[in-house]
């Protein structure tokens, strides 16, 4: 997969919905993230908000819209244009706008499972993948969904017919 792919998803599923865990909880967890990335880590709270209005912008309901703003640097080379920032926040931003550049923002995605949350890449050719995992959430929403249907069916009553000649 693409770097920036990798970056943007790595930052956007810094918390896991389905384990608990949240590297954003922290400072010290965030620096770890930024430097195995050698990056310098921004304010935590700047991190916190940068993914909240990222999340949004892919679909989270549970995240809230904003506007976060990082310092990128862009250089003309000999091959193009180039983004380059110097935090964890400005190069995810970065990366996110060559996506959106290149026309891929709207393949990363948000699973709308409520147990999952997690951000993938839709790689689809017609872009309509809606689960992280189709073996996974998709499977489980179908299950639930079968059983929903099942129980709303009318279920036939056991009568028995007396079907004995009447001697009477």
């Amino acid at each position: 997969m693409d770097a920036d792919v990798d970056l943007v998803l790595g930052f956007l599923n810094t918390v896991d919905v389905e384990t608990g865990t949240d590297v954003l909880d922290a400072a010290d967890p965030w620096r770890a993230w930024a430097a195995e990335r050698g990056l310098a880590a921004d304010p935590l709270a700047e991190a916190v908000h940068a993914r909240a209005a990222l999340r949004a912008a892919v679909g989270d309901p549970g995240s809230s819209p904003g506007e976060p703003a990082a310092a990128v640097e862009v250089t003309l080379t000999p091959t193009g244009p180039r983004l380059r920032a110097s935090t964890a926040v400005g190069a995810v931003l970065a990366a996110a706008a060559r996506l959106a550049v290149l026309g891929e923002w709207g393949r990363v995605k948000i699973c709308p499972a409520d147990d999952c949350r997690w951000a993938f890449f839709d790689q689809s050719r017609n872009r309509s993948r809606t689960w992280c995992s189709m073996r996974v959430c998709g499977n489980r929403q179908k299950a639930r969904a079968f059983r929903e249907r099942s129980s709303e069916r009318p279920q036939p009553v056991d009568n028995p017919v007396d079907n004995s000649p009447n001697c009477g």
